[in-house]
């Protein structure tokens, strides 16, 4: 079963796939508490609720006994301009990744079911999560042996680098596992070094200070403090993982036609950036995840962005 599950996940074009055993999340239970608790979530509140769910996936999913790990690459073949507003490499693509990654993972679903009968997952609850759930991704895919988590917080895959979206399926029954991986960060700091914001620190991150968090999951103003250490990202922000050694080592253009870029994207300068309009917004970016920012706050950013150059 371990095998063919493995296998089946690669024939249906994920990268990677890890099966780690469901069990209680101890260790990370007691960091989130406490960072939670330093406010160091910022205005996620959602990250406090279903507390016992996202560090047990038994209680989330009654009857799981394992927990399947995919991974999918994103790292594209072609860069935006440098000189323009910039886009997180992971919003690149034309098409949404959660709905690329759920049909993935729905397909995996009905070839195990097929095989396995199915009551291999848990009927009436939903059990199959891309970045959408109480689900500590990165950690399970950390003990999937899909890789080590980083100093920067992102899972680091021996072979693809951190450039990968995570996708879990949670089945009710059990199978051999596989082995964790030893972090091999070192003494390397390139991460926490080169964070305008400080947000990195100790194998921690204070979203409240993150570009990331900053340009997205913020809803208000950047704060002043932070609007001139942007660095041109006007959605998202790629610094920590594009100075990461093991990203120069294995990052590699991804190979996924639903994948594919915005053109828009890669050939805009600052003008049409700044040009874009509600309207053009909703036409061009109608299926991307950047439609989950809302035209407001990318234009928001946008301006920002530009401002600092002024």
């Amino acid at each position: 079963m371990h095998n063919f599950i493995k296998n089946m996940a690669l024939s249906l074009g994920f990268d990677a796939c890890g099966i780690a055993k469901a069990e209680e999340l101890t260790e990370d239970a007691r960091f989130m508490k406490l960072w939670i608790d330093s406010g160091q979530n910022g205005e996620m509140s959602y990250l406090a609720r279903n507390f016992e769910k996202r560090v047990d996936p038994r209680i989330l999913v009654p009857g799981c006994k394992s927990i399947v790990v995919v991974l999918l690459n994103y790292f594209p073949e072609n860069k935006q301009i440098s000189s323009s507003p910039q886009i997180a490499k992971y919003a690149y693509s034309e098409v949404d990744y959660h709905t690329v990654l759920k049909e993935k993972l729905k397909s995996l679903e009905e070839q195990i079911c097929s095989k396995y009968g199915s009551d291999s997952v848990t009927q009436g609850y939903q059990h199959l999560f891309v970045d959408s759930a109480p689900v500590l991704e990165r950690r399970w895919a950390e003990r999937a042996g899909l890789g080590w988590i980083g100093k920067h917080t992102q899972l680091i895959h021996p072979g693809l680098g951190s450039y990968t979206f995570i996708g879990i399926l949670m089945l009710r029954i059990e199978t051999d596992y596989d082995k964790s991986i030893l972090p091999h960060c070192g003494n390397c700091t390139r991460c926490i070094d080169a964070c305008p914001t400080k947000a990195l620190s100790n194998g921690t991150l204070d979203a409240r200070r993150c570009i990331s968090y900053l340009t997205i999951e913020n809803k208000n103003e950047i704060p002043s403090e932070f609007k001139t250490k942007l660095s041109g990202n006007a959605l998202g922000c790629d610094i920590c993982a594009d100075v990461c050694p093991w990203n120069k080592k294995w990052a590699i253009p991804h190979t996924h036609p639903e994948l594919s870029p915005v053109k828009e994207i890669l050939n805009w300068d600052t003008n049409s950036w700044h040009l874009l309009s509600n309207e053009n917004f909703n036409v061009i970016f109608k299926k991307s995840a950047i439609k989950r920012a809302g035209f407001g706050k990318l234009k928001q950013n946008i301006n920002v962005v530009i401002n600092n150059k002024v």
